[in-house]
Protein backbone atom coordinates (compact mmCIF):
# COMPACT_ATOMS: atom_id res chain seq x y z
CA UNK A 1 0.00 0.00 0.00
CA UNK A 2 1.33 3.88 -0.39
CA UNK A 3 1.47 5.57 2.68
CA UNK A 4 2.74 9.24 3.45
CA UNK A 5 5.31 9.12 5.89
CA UNK A 6 8.48 11.66 7.54
CA UNK A 7 11.66 10.53 8.07
CA UNK A 8 13.05 13.92 9.82
CA UNK A 9 11.10 16.50 11.13
CA UNK A 10 10.95 19.79 9.50
CA UNK A 11 8.41 21.77 6.59
CA UNK A 12 5.58 19.86 4.05
CA UNK A 13 8.87 18.47 1.68
CA UNK A 14 9.34 16.26 4.60
CA UNK A 15 6.61 14.34 3.67
CA UNK A 16 7.36 11.20 1.38
CA UNK A 17 5.12 8.23 -0.31
CA UNK A 18 6.38 4.92 0.42
CA UNK A 19 5.11 1.11 -0.76
CA UNK A 20 4.41 -1.15 2.62
CA UNK A 21 3.07 -3.83 3.84
CA UNK A 22 -0.77 -3.91 3.76
CA UNK A 23 -1.54 -4.80 7.30
CA UNK A 24 -3.08 -8.17 8.57
CA UNK A 25 -4.97 -7.27 11.29
CA UNK A 26 -3.96 -8.57 14.93
CA UNK A 27 -6.37 -10.48 17.44
CA UNK A 28 -8.81 -7.56 18.48
CA UNK A 29 -8.02 -5.75 15.72
CA UNK A 30 -9.44 -5.15 12.16
CA UNK A 31 -7.87 -3.61 9.28
CA UNK A 32 -9.79 -0.65 7.45
CA UNK A 33 -9.57 0.48 3.45
CA UNK A 34 -9.48 3.95 3.95
CA UNK A 35 -11.92 6.58 1.89
CA UNK A 36 -11.30 9.82 3.71
CA UNK A 37 -8.57 10.66 5.96
CA UNK A 38 -8.85 14.10 8.41
CA UNK A 39 -5.54 16.65 8.19
CA UNK A 40 -5.18 18.63 11.53
CA UNK A 41 -2.58 20.69 12.76
CA UNK A 42 -1.87 17.89 15.10
CA UNK A 43 -0.46 16.24 12.04
CA UNK A 44 1.82 19.98 11.30
CA UNK A 45 2.76 19.58 15.37
CA UNK A 46 4.32 16.13 15.21
CA UNK A 47 5.76 16.62 11.34
CA UNK A 48 7.87 19.77 12.86
CA UNK A 49 8.77 18.34 15.94
CA UNK A 50 6.77 19.80 18.50
CA UNK A 51 4.91 16.53 19.62
CA UNK A 52 7.82 13.66 19.31
CA UNK A 53 6.86 10.61 17.35
CA UNK A 54 8.99 7.70 16.57
CA UNK A 55 11.13 8.48 12.96
CA UNK A 56 10.01 6.59 10.21
CA UNK A 57 6.55 7.85 11.10
CA UNK A 58 2.89 7.90 8.92
CA UNK A 59 1.26 10.56 9.63
CA UNK A 60 -3.00 10.98 10.23
CA UNK A 61 -5.09 10.68 13.30
CA UNK A 62 -8.84 9.79 11.96
CA UNK A 63 -10.00 8.62 9.12
CA UNK A 64 -13.38 6.27 7.40
CA UNK A 65 -13.65 3.68 5.22
CA UNK A 66 -14.74 0.00 5.01
CA UNK A 67 -13.50 -3.01 7.07
CA UNK A 68 -11.66 -5.24 4.46
CA UNK A 69 -10.16 -7.77 7.05
CA UNK A 70 -11.10 -9.05 10.49
CA UNK A 71 -8.67 -10.35 13.45
CA UNK A 72 -9.04 -13.00 15.78
CA UNK A 73 -12.27 -12.75 18.41
CA UNK A 74 -13.55 -9.46 16.69
CA UNK A 75 -16.94 -9.85 17.17
CA UNK A 76 -18.55 -6.32 17.07
CA UNK A 77 -17.89 -5.60 13.55
CA UNK A 78 -17.34 -7.36 10.12
CA UNK A 79 -15.81 -7.31 6.71
CA UNK A 80 -17.92 -4.78 5.06
CA UNK A 81 -18.84 -2.21 7.62
CA UNK A 82 -18.52 0.97 7.32
CA UNK A 83 -16.15 2.40 10.51
CA UNK A 84 -14.85 6.08 11.09
CA UNK A 85 -11.97 6.11 14.06
CA UNK A 86 -9.77 8.98 16.05
CA UNK A 87 -6.91 8.51 17.36
CA UNK A 88 -5.23 5.88 15.69
CA UNK A 89 -1.41 6.66 13.75
CA UNK A 90 -1.35 5.88 10.13
CA UNK A 91 -4.15 7.35 8.39
CA UNK A 92 -2.08 9.01 5.33
CA UNK A 93 -2.17 5.62 3.84
CA UNK A 94 -4.34 3.04 1.77
CA UNK A 95 -5.33 1.11 4.75
CA UNK A 96 -4.75 0.82 8.58
CA UNK A 97 -4.58 -1.42 11.49
CA UNK A 98 -7.14 -0.34 13.88
CA UNK A 99 -7.71 -1.18 17.49
CA UNK A 100 -11.73 -2.41 17.99
CA UNK A 101 -11.72 0.33 20.79
CA UNK A 102 -11.18 2.83 18.96
CA UNK A 103 -13.46 2.40 15.89
CA UNK A 104 -17.22 3.12 15.24
CA UNK A 105 -19.79 2.14 12.63
CA UNK A 106 -21.02 4.80 10.89
CA UNK A 107 -24.47 5.41 11.00
CA UNK A 108 -27.11 5.02 8.33
CA UNK A 109 -27.84 8.34 7.08
CA UNK A 110 -23.84 9.71 7.22
CA UNK A 111 -21.82 9.51 4.36
CA UNK A 112 -17.89 8.19 4.69
CA UNK A 113 -16.30 11.26 3.81
CA UNK A 114 -18.60 13.23 6.15
CA UNK A 115 -18.06 10.71 9.05
CA UNK A 116 -14.01 11.45 8.18
CA UNK A 117 -14.25 14.72 8.70
CA UNK A 118 -16.62 14.78 12.19
CA UNK A 119 -14.34 12.68 14.02
CA UNK A 120 -11.74 14.78 15.68
CA UNK A 121 -13.02 18.63 15.21
CA UNK A 122 -16.55 17.19 15.78
CA UNK A 123 -15.07 15.78 19.14
CA UNK A 124 -13.32 18.31 19.94
CA UNK A 125 -16.24 20.62 19.38
CA UNK A 126 -18.49 18.38 21.51
CA UNK A 127 -15.93 17.83 24.83
CA UNK A 128 -15.10 21.81 24.50
CA UNK A 129 -18.67 22.69 24.90
CA UNK A 130 -20.23 19.96 27.67
CA UNK A 131 -17.37 19.28 29.49
CA UNK A 132 -14.13 21.72 29.46
CA UNK A 133 -16.42 24.19 30.17
CA UNK A 134 -20.46 23.37 30.56
CA UNK A 135 -21.85 26.12 28.00
CA UNK A 136 -25.64 27.46 28.58
CA UNK A 137 -27.77 29.59 28.06
CA UNK A 138 -27.21 33.12 28.64
CA UNK A 139 -23.50 32.46 28.52
CA UNK A 140 -21.51 34.36 25.51
CA UNK A 141 -18.24 32.42 24.30
CA UNK A 142 -15.63 33.59 21.65
CA UNK A 143 -14.42 31.09 19.04
CA UNK A 144 -11.38 32.46 17.38
CA UNK A 145 -10.58 30.46 13.81
CA UNK A 146 -14.49 30.46 13.82
CA UNK A 147 -14.47 29.49 10.05
CA UNK A 148 -12.01 26.70 10.64
CA UNK A 149 -13.04 23.08 11.02
CA UNK A 150 -13.58 22.72 14.76
CA UNK A 151 -15.09 26.61 14.87
CA UNK A 152 -17.84 26.02 12.09
CA UNK A 153 -18.97 22.83 14.48
CA UNK A 154 -18.03 24.29 18.18
CA UNK A 155 -20.50 27.29 16.87
CA UNK A 156 -23.75 25.34 15.85
CA UNK A 157 -22.99 23.29 18.98
CA UNK A 158 -23.07 26.64 21.26
CA UNK A 159 -26.06 27.92 19.27
CA UNK A 160 -27.64 24.75 20.47
CA UNK A 161 -27.02 25.31 24.01
CA UNK A 162 -28.53 28.49 23.51
CA UNK A 163 -25.05 30.71 23.83
CA UNK A 164 -24.03 33.88 22.08
CA UNK A 165 -21.09 33.17 19.83
CA UNK A 166 -18.97 35.80 18.78
CA UNK A 167 -16.34 34.58 16.85
CA UNK A 168 -12.82 36.33 14.87
CA UNK A 169 -11.50 35.15 11.25
CA UNK A 170 -9.74 36.77 8.43
CA UNK A 171 -12.32 37.53 5.85
CA UNK A 172 -15.54 38.58 4.46
CA UNK A 173 -16.29 34.78 2.97
CA UNK A 174 -15.29 33.76 6.18
CA UNK A 175 -17.01 35.79 8.04
CA UNK A 176 -20.53 34.71 6.03
CA UNK A 177 -19.94 31.06 6.75
CA UNK A 178 -19.68 31.78 10.51
CA UNK A 179 -23.01 33.68 10.27
CA UNK A 180 -24.30 30.70 8.40
CA UNK A 181 -23.15 28.34 11.15
CA UNK A 182 -24.92 30.53 13.62
CA UNK A 183 -22.53 33.22 14.84
CA UNK A 184 -24.20 36.21 16.30
CA UNK A 185 -20.97 38.92 15.72
CA UNK A 186 -18.15 38.11 13.71
CA UNK A 187 -14.61 40.25 13.93
CA UNK A 188 -12.31 40.88 11.39
CA UNK A 189 -9.03 40.51 12.62
CA UNK A 190 -7.07 41.70 9.71
CA UNK A 191 -9.04 45.05 10.29
CA UNK A 192 -10.16 45.05 13.39
CA UNK A 193 -8.70 44.60 17.17
CA UNK A 194 -10.55 41.52 18.19
CA UNK A 195 -10.23 42.78 21.83
CA UNK A 196 -11.80 45.79 20.94
CA UNK A 197 -14.64 44.69 18.94
CA UNK A 198 -15.11 42.20 21.81
CA UNK A 199 -15.51 45.16 24.47
CA UNK A 200 -17.48 47.51 22.32
CA UNK A 201 -20.10 44.37 21.37
CA UNK A 202 -20.09 43.42 25.16
CA UNK A 203 -20.40 47.09 26.35
CA UNK A 204 -16.88 46.28 28.33
CA UNK A 205 -18.75 43.24 30.16
CA UNK A 206 -16.81 40.30 29.93
CA UNK A 207 -17.31 36.66 28.12
CA UNK A 208 -17.45 33.67 30.09
CA UNK A 209 -15.27 31.50 27.97
CA UNK A 210 -12.85 32.02 25.11
CA UNK A 211 -12.26 28.56 22.78
CA UNK A 212 -8.82 29.46 21.56
CA UNK A 213 -6.88 27.47 19.28
CA UNK A 214 -4.40 29.72 17.68
CA UNK A 215 -2.25 30.45 20.59
CA UNK A 216 0.57 32.94 20.87
CA UNK A 217 -1.24 35.90 18.95
CA UNK A 218 -4.03 35.76 20.30
CA UNK A 219 -3.57 34.55 24.01
CA UNK A 220 -2.90 37.75 25.55
CA UNK A 221 -5.95 39.47 24.77
CA UNK A 222 -8.20 36.39 24.86
CA UNK A 223 -7.50 36.71 28.46
CA UNK A 224 -8.33 40.43 28.72
CA UNK A 225 -11.99 39.78 27.39
CA UNK A 226 -13.09 37.62 29.64
CA UNK A 227 -15.37 38.22 32.86
CA UNK A 228 -14.43 37.13 36.41
CA UNK A 229 -13.77 33.96 36.98
CA UNK A 230 -14.08 33.59 33.42
CA UNK A 231 -12.19 30.02 31.64
CA UNK A 232 -9.97 30.39 29.19
CA UNK A 233 -9.59 27.48 27.06
CA UNK A 234 -6.23 26.77 24.78
CA UNK A 235 -7.07 23.77 23.14
CA UNK A 236 -4.87 24.37 19.68
CA UNK A 237 -1.25 26.73 18.87
CA UNK A 238 -2.03 27.50 15.14
CA UNK A 239 0.06 30.58 15.32
CA UNK A 240 2.78 29.13 17.64
CA UNK A 241 3.29 28.25 21.26
CA UNK A 242 1.88 30.53 24.21
CA UNK A 243 5.52 32.17 25.73
CA UNK A 244 5.67 31.30 29.61
CA UNK A 245 3.82 33.55 31.81
CA UNK A 246 3.20 33.93 35.57
CA UNK A 247 0.01 32.35 37.00
CA UNK A 248 -0.22 35.81 39.09
CA UNK A 249 -1.54 37.13 35.68
CA UNK A 250 -4.96 34.89 36.22
CA UNK A 251 -5.55 36.06 39.38
CA UNK A 252 -5.09 39.89 38.76
CA UNK A 253 -7.06 39.38 35.76
CA UNK A 254 -10.13 38.48 37.69
CA UNK A 255 -9.36 34.98 39.75
CA UNK A 256 -9.76 33.28 36.02
CA UNK A 257 -9.29 29.63 34.88
CA UNK A 258 -6.93 28.43 32.31
CA UNK A 259 -6.80 24.61 30.47
CA UNK A 260 -5.44 22.78 28.19
CA UNK A 261 -7.83 20.14 26.74
CA UNK A 262 -7.02 17.50 24.67
CA UNK A 263 -9.38 15.39 22.94
CA UNK A 264 -7.15 12.28 23.95
CA UNK A 265 -8.07 12.51 27.39
CA UNK A 266 -11.86 12.91 26.96
CA UNK A 267 -12.22 9.62 24.92
CA UNK A 268 -9.93 7.80 27.24
CA UNK A 269 -12.26 4.94 27.72
CA UNK A 270 -14.36 3.11 25.06
CA UNK A 271 -17.70 3.93 26.89
CA UNK A 272 -16.69 7.90 26.37
CA UNK A 273 -15.72 7.58 22.75
CA UNK A 274 -18.46 5.79 21.57
CA UNK A 275 -21.09 8.09 23.30
CA UNK A 276 -19.53 11.20 22.16
CA UNK A 277 -19.05 10.06 18.54
CA UNK A 278 -22.49 8.58 18.67
CA UNK A 279 -23.73 12.15 19.84
CA UNK A 280 -21.96 13.55 17.18
CA UNK A 281 -23.32 11.61 14.22
CA UNK A 282 -27.04 11.41 16.15
CA UNK A 283 -26.72 15.47 15.16
CA UNK A 284 -25.06 14.95 11.88
CA UNK A 285 -28.60 12.39 11.04
CA UNK A 286 -30.91 14.99 12.46
CA UNK A 287 -29.65 17.85 10.26
CA UNK A 288 -28.62 19.71 13.79
CA UNK A 289 -24.81 19.33 12.51
CA UNK A 290 -23.44 20.62 9.14
CA UNK A 291 -20.40 19.45 8.64
CA UNK A 292 -18.51 21.65 6.31
CA UNK A 293 -15.34 19.78 3.71
CA UNK A 294 -13.66 22.70 2.55
CA UNK A 295 -10.98 20.94 0.41
CA UNK A 296 -10.10 17.63 -0.65
CA UNK A 297 -6.77 16.53 -1.68
CA UNK A 298 -5.48 12.75 -3.82
CA UNK A 299 -2.48 10.93 -0.97
CA UNK A 300 0.40 12.24 -3.13
CA UNK A 301 -1.02 16.09 -2.47
CA UNK A 302 -0.78 15.55 1.33
CA UNK A 303 2.18 18.42 1.79
CA UNK A 304 0.18 20.50 -0.21
CA UNK A 305 -3.09 20.07 2.17
CA UNK A 306 -1.21 20.54 5.26
CA UNK A 307 0.47 23.85 3.85
CA UNK A 308 -3.10 25.13 2.83
CA UNK A 309 -4.27 24.50 6.30
CA UNK A 310 -0.84 25.78 7.86
CA UNK A 311 -1.48 29.20 5.87
CA UNK A 312 -4.69 29.22 8.01
CA UNK A 313 -6.87 30.39 4.94
CA UNK A 314 -8.89 27.52 5.09
CA UNK A 315 -12.37 27.12 5.93
CA UNK A 316 -13.87 23.64 7.26
CA UNK A 317 -12.58 20.14 6.84
CA UNK A 318 -9.98 19.15 4.80
CA UNK A 319 -9.42 15.85 3.58
CA UNK A 320 -7.28 13.27 1.98
CA UNK A 321 -8.95 10.92 -0.30
CA UNK A 322 -6.50 8.01 -1.17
Amino acid sequence: MKAIRIHSHGEADVLQRDSLNTPKPEPGHVTVKIEAAGINFIDIYQRKGLYKVPLPYTLGLEGAGTVSQVGIGVEEFQVGDRVAYSSIPGSYAEYVHAPTDKIVKIPDGVNTKTAAAAMLQGMTAHFLVNDTYHLKAGDTCLIHAVAGGVGLLLTQMAKAKGATVIGTTSSEEKAQLAKNAGADHVILYTETDFEEGVKTIMNGKGLQVVYDSVGLTTFEKSLNVLAMRGMMVLYGQSSGPVEPFSPQTLNAKGSLYLTRPSLFHYIASREEFVKRASDVFSMIQGKKLNVHVGETFPLDAAGEAQSRLESRTTSGKILLLP
